[in-house]
């Protein structure tokens, strides 16, 4: 979606800035479908694979119907049905993919199929992140077509609550390129804007703590980011706990098969022939504050092909190229991890796209989950394989500090704080895992199967009794109406 797509028609007559919509219905016509079916045609027979093509055919995407759908539309009788008047427009990357993506889909499907929210309506614009014709194309068939749904709604900006939902760089001024939020006439205009965002340090940087304190609310997910954002100066009374949602009918682990891993990891180290009688799983993106490097340590010093397990790393690239398989062979040699008499317990790597929908099946093909990252702002793919059931092992900071226990997993003490080295939060602090306490635990998991189970079981009862949709449905309407009542 560009800017264009939310500039209003010229009208001889103008209404009060107050009160026009924020975006006007497209009629179908030609002129509209018939460019939208020559390039989706070109893109499902390979004629076009530039990015630029990709982009603007996922572009199109929300603001037409398919062809079946336009035709449709011109011969179905339109319903009198009273709808509220009111808006909450949420601007995420809804077609990015990543952590903002995912979440703020978990909001609007959680949101959406709450039967008690009737004083507003939803509608959504994409904010943030480039888009990713392959995340999208992922999406199950009904996400799609709710997309469809809320990205025509029509609102009246004195009428309309606005979620930024994004890092703060994103929003208004933004720091790159992407669709302004709030949009145009930015924030005096609308009801109230309101931003949801984290951060996986100590801290907030100065410049994203002015840029939180223009909002009307900031909402964050955890207690570490109430405590930490106030810390650093955000002022007090925007700052709002809203927990996360997990879609814990999704990810049930009742209704799939295990993936088979293999069919897509490539062998990085190891032997391709050792048994995986226990399967470790990681999924991140490739930085070094995920902990890759304490992971593979802990790992390859605690096992051997002879302890028959395997770990999987479901990984893509965070400003950096492909070639995992150099990087991971570079790092145990700089490491000085001598080769086990049996041999290196097996690493493979899973670079290339797994669909939104098969997710489900991919933590149902492992024994456990570890992530020992150094700072997350809420970790969702944690939340994924708790809700699968599924024993996590994770650091015992930040974020994740909001769900995990003793009982429903196994909290990774922290060795000490570290200073943060490069990048933009260059100077703050955040978290070390402790490598041996790792070994130690993934050790145990492996060994006392029967308690990582329970812990597993538990994970999901929590999951499903305070995080579970209509549960955080219930939190966001609440804050939504109190808002629109003042």
């Amino acid at each position: 979606m560009n800017s264009s797509e939310s500039n209003q028609h010229v009208n001889p007559n103008p209404t009060p800035m107050a009160t026009q919509p924020i975006k006007s219905k497209f009629k179908i016509s030609a002129f509209y479908t018939l460019p939208l079916l020559v390039l989706t045609i070109a893109i499902t027979l390979g004629f076009t694979r530039t990015d630029f093509y990709k982009v603007h055919y996922l572009r199109h995407s929300l603001t037409s119907q398919t062809l079946i759908q336009a035709i449709g539309s011109l011969f179905s009788p339109s319903k009198s049905v009273f709808v509220p008047s009111q808006c909450v427009l949420w601007m995420a990357p809804f077609l990015s993919g990543g952590g903002y993506s995912s979440e703020a889909w978990s909001y609007i499907l959680s949101l959406h199929s709450h039967t008690k929210m009737h004083s507003f309506r939803l509608t959504i614009e994409h904010h943030g992140d480039q888009e990713s014709l392959e995340f999208w194309d992922g999406l199950p068939q009904e996400m799609k077509k709710l997309a469809y749904k809320l990205y025509r709604t029509e609102c009246r900006i004195n009428e309309t609550i606005v979620v930024c939902h994004s890092e703060p760089g994103a929003w208004y001024p933004p720091l790159f390129q992407t669709f302004p939020c709030p949009p145009p006439p930015f924030y005096s205009a609308f009801k109230s804007v309101i931003g949801r965002t984290m951060f996986e340090t100590d801290r907030v940087n100065g410049e994203h703590v002015e840029r939180c304190n223009k909002m009307d609310y900031v909402w964050v997910p955890t207690d570490f980011h109430k405590s930490t954002f106030v810390g650093s100066g955000v002022d007090p009374s925007k700052v709002v706990k809203i927990v996360q949602p997990i879609d814990v009918e999704f990810f049930d682990p009742a209704k799939y098969e295990p993936f088979d891993l293999t069919s897509r990891g490539k062998l990085i180290l190891g032997s391709s022939s050792a048994k995986k009688n226990f399967v470790f799983l990681s999924i991140f993106k490739w930085e070094f504050r995920k902990g890759w490097d304490v992971l593979l340590k802990s790992y390859l010093k605690e096992f051997s092909k002879d302890d028959n397990v395997a770990l999987f790393l479901l990984t893509n690239p965070y400003h950096t190229d492909r070639d995992f398989g150099n990087k991971i062979m570079d790092f145990v040699e700089s490491s000085y991890l001598g080769e086990p008499v049996g041999g290196f317990a097996p690493i493979y790597v899973i670079d290339s796209h797994i669909a939104q929908s098969e997710l489900p099946r991919v933590y149902k093909a492992a024994n456990a989950f570890v992530l020992p990252s150094r700072g997350e702002g809420w970790g969702r793919p944690l939340v994924e394989a708790m809700a699968m059931s599924l024993p996590v092992i994770a650091t015992n900071w930040s974020g994740p500090t909001e769900y995990l226990t003793d009982d429903n997993s196994y909290p990774l003490p922290v060795d000490r704080m570290s200073e943060v080295m490069e990048g933009p939060f260059m100077g703050h602090l955040w978290a070390e895992p402790c490598v041996d306490e790792l070994q130690n635990l993934m050790r145990r998991v492996m060994n006392h199967r029967d308690e990582a189970m329970a812990k597993g079981r538990k994970a999901r009862e929590d999951m499903i009794r305070r995080f579970s949709p209509e549960i955080v449905a219930d939190i966001v309407t609440e804050q939504m109406e109190n808002i629109l009542r003042l």
